[in-house]
């Protein structure tokens, strides 16, 4: 009987000390949620530029070889980055090509930019872009890239002109509506 007793001592010490450490990682878990709130998420937006940032000039070209430069944009400017390898730039490239059509100033004020090394790819994201957007086919090191701060796929930004970034983030629910064109 007393290895009995002395069993449920011992178990009952056991579940006290495992009730105060879980308590103490509750307790741990709070402060660092709220030092988490405190510091705020990178969120969407953390793809590029931030709303308020300004974005650097560029200059380059299109597949089509047109000159495409933030200096020369007088209006509104839709800014979008794609890569060949991005499963999600894939599924969102219909709703930003239906997006890009309904944009005030039409195809001369959106620029598109597909980037990687699958030439396959990269085509049939120029095809499905070229109606819409002006399409620069460029490297992650470019100039176009880094002149909007790019450090994620896909990457989605309303631009004014005087290149400050209106908005911007990975999904096109980032970006200012647009009426449906009737």
């Amino acid at each position: 009987m007393a290895v009995l007793v002395a069993a449920v001592v011992v178990l009952a010490v056991l579940f006290l000390v495992n009730l105060l450490f879980t308590f103490g990682v509750i307790r741990r878990l709070r402060e660092h949620t709220e030092i988490l709130d405190k510091m705020g998420t990178p969120g969407p937006s953390a793809v590029m530029r931030r709303p308020g940032e300004s974005v650097d000039d560029f200059v380059t070209v299109t597949a089509d070889g047109e000159p495409v430069s933030f200096a020369a944009e007088s209006g509104r400017t839709l800014v979008a980055a794609f890569s060949t390898s991005c499963a999600p730039c894939k599924a969102k490239l219909p709703g930003f090509v239906d997006y890009a059509g309904r944009h005030p100033g039409g195809r001369e004020r959106v620029v598109a930019m597909v980037l990687g090394d699958d030439d396959a790819a990269a085509a049939s994201f120029v095809e499905a872009l070229g109606p819409v957007a002006r399409v620069i086919r460029d490297v992650e090191e470019g100039p176009a890239p880094k002149a909007i701060g790019l450090h994620g796929f896909p990457a989605f930004a309303v631009v004014e002109p005087d290149r400050t970034v209106a908005a911007s983030g990975s999904d096109l629910a980032a970006l200012p509506p647009i009426a449906a064109k009737v």
